[in-house]
């Protein structure tokens, strides 16, 4: 949320830039920690901070530069991040190795500081960055404090209006009237949902791999494979979503790739080779490539480009903790039973649970937006017979007042008999 208030107040370039450094910071000052809560600060908090501010004004930026090829453009955006991830797990084995954890921290420090390049990349688009819907609010505002003052109101209004300032201040950045927007509550309770099987199946993977026998490097490949199926799923992904036949209707193809990265977990614990965690890792990357083609793209899609910097501040104030709890819930798991199946087996059933209520509310929600259409339509037409109506009956008011041969002898038998009374 605080990513979006920023972005809407400064603009992303800014804001991407100083999370990049705030990235680089936290990074290279793990290298000089002594103690895990040290670790927790730099890495956790300052870093975490620095990588919040880099997605959200990332993803924002595309909805103000595209819309007709929008999922494309979401699709090839979001396939930067497995890039680096099907090099990242490698990587962080061969610096781990060679340079230990101190030297890691400051190299990948010095890497995260590109992101201040790539944010003096972003091209701002106008003067202002605000909501449309906010600036059209703040000028009535304005012009109702005017006029109240030109007419010498009394003082007690005007506080009114002052009163009414920092509620206005606040929607101003994040636009709490989105709760009462019907797509939007389906996205986030279905989000909700989906987040707490999201991320502990990548988080436990390659200790799934350990766990079976398998060595280190080994394991960190799956993760590379995961990353290369989901660098090739994302845009491909943001093509298909874009078509036709599937953008009208692309909440069911969200709700589909949710159900679908559920069905992958769900059958993860039949793979108890070596080969069959390669599968698992290839439909998992399609999956999750899936989702996060289309996670930001569907938001846009239900609420709109100028509420959107609101909607994802909102919707991820809501999501943190569940997002907080996926992994550790898996844990306990694990630890509880003492194999890694439960964890799995949990991640893909809610996963599951959350696709089939996106699909089944999307559904209710796009019948519902047509029956409003059609009732719109038929007011606009009830109000257009109406008007029309009226403005036959004007005209022909006015054409019976108006001059004419056929009136001219009424007319003067009328002023004969004023002329006789006028004479009396």
């Amino acid at each position: 949320p605080i990513s979006s208030i920023l972005v809407n107040r400064y603009g992303s370039r800014p804001v991407v830039m100083f999370g990049g450094l705030l990235c680089g910071v936290g990074m290279i000052s793990a290298a000089f920690c002594t103690s895990i809560l040290q670790l927790y600060i730099c890495v956790g908090f300052i870093t975490g901070f620095g990588l919040a501010l880099n997605l959200q004004p990332s993803v924002i930026i595309i909805g103000k530069y595209f819309l007709k090829r929008r999922p494309i453009a979401n699709g090839l955006a979001m396939a930067g991040s497995p890039v680096m991830l099907c090099t990242l797990a490698p990587l962080n084995q061969f610096l781990f190795d060679n340079f230990g954890w101190r030297g890691s921290f400051l190299i990948l420090g010095a890497i995260l500081l590109n992101c201040c390049v790539a944010g003096a990349l972003f091209r701002p688009i106008g003067a202002g960055t605000a909501l449309v819907k906010t600036q059209v609010n703040e000028e009535g505002k304005d012009a109702l404090k005017g006029k109240i003052t030109e007419d010498g109101s009394t003082g007690k209004k005007i506080e009114e209006e002052e009163g009414k300032d920092c509620f206005e201040k606040v929607n101003q950045y994040l636009d709490f009237s989105l709760f009462k927007h019907r797509g939007f509550l389906i996205y986030l309770i279905g989000n909700v949902l989906m987040f707490l099987g999201f991320f502990a199946p990548i988080v436990f993977l390659a200790p799934y791999a350990k766990h079976t026998g398998i060595d280190e490097y080994s394991a960190a490949f799956l993760l590379s494979i995961l990353a290369i199926v989901d660098m090739v799923a994302r845009p491909a992904t943001g093509i298909v979503a874009n078509s036709r036949w599937v953008r009208p209707r692309i909440q069911y193809f969200f709700s589909f790739a949710i159900a679908f990265n559920g069905a992958c977990h769900l059958l993860c614990p039949l793979a108890s080779s070596y080969t069959g965690l390669l599968v698992y890792s290839s439909f998992f990357g399609l999956a999750f490539g899936m989702v996060c083609a289309m996670l930001f793209e569907t938001l846009m899609d239900l609420v709109g480009a100028a509420r959107f910097t609101s909607a994802v501040g909102l919707v991820t104030i809501a999501e943190c903790c569940t997002i907080l709890l996926g992994p550790p819930i898996g844990g306990i798991l694990i630890d509880t039973f003492g194999d890694y199946k439960y964890m799995f087996i949990k991640c893909g059933a809610v996963m599951v649970l959350a696709g089939t209520f996106l699909f089944i509310m999307n559904y209710y929600n796009y019948r519902m937006l047509a029956k409003e259409e059609k009732e719109r339509k038929m007011k606009e037409e009830h109000l257009k017979s109406v008007r029309t109506e009226n403005e036959g009956k004007k005209n022909w008011n006015k054409d019976s007042t108006q001059d004419g041969p056929e009136l001219e002898p009424l007319r003067e038998k009328g002023e004969g008999i004023k002329k006789e009374m006028n004479g009396t």
